[in-house]
């Protein structure tokens, strides 16, 4: 469970190194060529996501790094894609707002339960898998919608379906977030009542 040299690892640390070359192909030379590229980057982003998770439970390589290094790699890539994606005038600063609050709201909740009880981490619900890939299947298609022609309007049309439900379930996982986060809090001091119990 502790170990770090991991296949699944080496993958989610390549994801996050695929970061700054991103901003770098959205944010640098702004040509077709270049954000062309740069969905391929959100596409590996992507394909890497799942097949990390599918490497680390076939290969039994489970790790609590890998615990660490796939959120936070999926977040880093989700924050610094729409606000790329802002910065362009490809989607609005109030879906940067929204998704940020979900952010800060679930950053604040995980804060109290390590204040509380020692630990700052939560089991990686489904729903909030499947928001995180319907954002990045909603990232390169808005992209790509930015361009001209009836291939740009396909995509639009399908980013604004996937950032839709992906932004709903981002918010729904938050919710579950949330609740565990509560039940959790609540088992821990009513264990402490009982102990106090003479």
């Amino acid at each position: 469970m502790d170990r770090v040299l991991t296949i699944p690892n080496g993958i989610s640390a390549l994801r996050l190194a695929g970061v700054p070359l991103f901003l770098w192909l959205v944010l640098g030379p702004r040509s077709a060529t270049a954000d062309y590229w740069a969905v391929g980057v959100l596409m590996a982003a992507g394909i890497s996501d799942w097949l990390d998770g599918k490497i680390a439970r076939a290969l039994n390589q489970t790790s609590r790094l890998g615990q660490l290094l796939d959120p936070a790699a999926d977040r880093l890539y989700i924050a610094a894609t729409i606000v790329a994606l802002a910065v362009r005038d490809v989607i609005p600063w109030w879906l940067v707002a929204v998704l940020a609050l979900r952010e800060l709201t679930v950053g604040a909740a995980l804060a109290t339960l390590r204040r509380r009880a020692g630990f700052g981490t939560l089991q990686v619900s489904f729903v909030g898998k499947a928001a995180t890939l319907c954002l990045l299947y909603a990232f390169p298609l808005l992209f790509l919608g930015d361009h001209p022609g009836w291939g740009g309007t396909l995509a639009r049309i399908l980013g604004w379906a996937f950032a839709t439900w992906g932004t709903v379930l981002y918010w729904w996982a938050a919710m579950l977030y949330l609740s565990q986060v509560k039940s959790l809090i609540g088992d821990i001091a009513t264990s402490l009542g009982d102990h106090a119990r003479p």
